[in-house]
């Protein structure tokens, strides 16, 4: 399966490293060049035990490459991962304008039917505020799913992999 993971920070990586390690092709895209360079260079940018060995791992056997194109990205998945920052407003909520943003972009660049997963922590409703940024912009059919955040710093690699193989039990 090929897969995007839009937004390279903790969870972004963590994800699509470790979708990597399950088998499946993985581009992770991220707007930070010098980022992306360092990760193409071998350079993991946050610490996780166990991420090395598997990010290695994974690069070397082309599983996990790096972009800074969500065009490229786009046209290589099937499922698209949004794991985007969602930081705290004035008031506590969760500022979508990342997310929202991410998706309109996908919208215009769609080139084929694809399922576009929030893998942000985000509060309930928004696969629909997600459903309609990507809608005002798609020439293509699209579904939206969620995927919850439950990792856990220190054992995310363990945590995803773990739960990951339950789903395949």
């Amino acid at each position: 399966m090929k897969l995007a993971v839009i937004g390279t920070g903790y969870v972004g990586l963590v994800a699509g490293v470790c979708f990597a390690e399950t088998g499946s092709d993985v581009m992770c895209v991220d707007v930070d060049e010098a980022k992306v360079q360092r990760l193409r260079d071998g350079e993991l940018t946050i610490y996780e035990p166990g991420l090395d060995r598997l990010f290695d791992r994974n690069r070397r056997e082309e599983r996990l490459l790096f972009t800074c194109d969500l065009q490229e990205a786009v046209e290589f998945a099937e499922i698209i991962f949004l794991a985007l920052p969602t930081p705290a407003g004035e008031d506590g909520s969760a500022d979508l304008s990342y997310v929202l943003r991410a998706s309109e972009d996908i919208g215009r660049l769609l080139d084929d039917y694809k399922v576009i997963v929030t893998k942000s922590t985000v509060p309930v409703g928004t696969a629909d505020a997600v459903r309609e940024a990507v809608a005002r912009h798609a020439r293509h059919e699209f579904d939206v799913a969620s995927n919850p955040e439950f990792l856990r710093e220190g054992v995310a690699v363990d945590d995803f992999l773990r739960r990951s193989a339950s789903l395949w039990a």
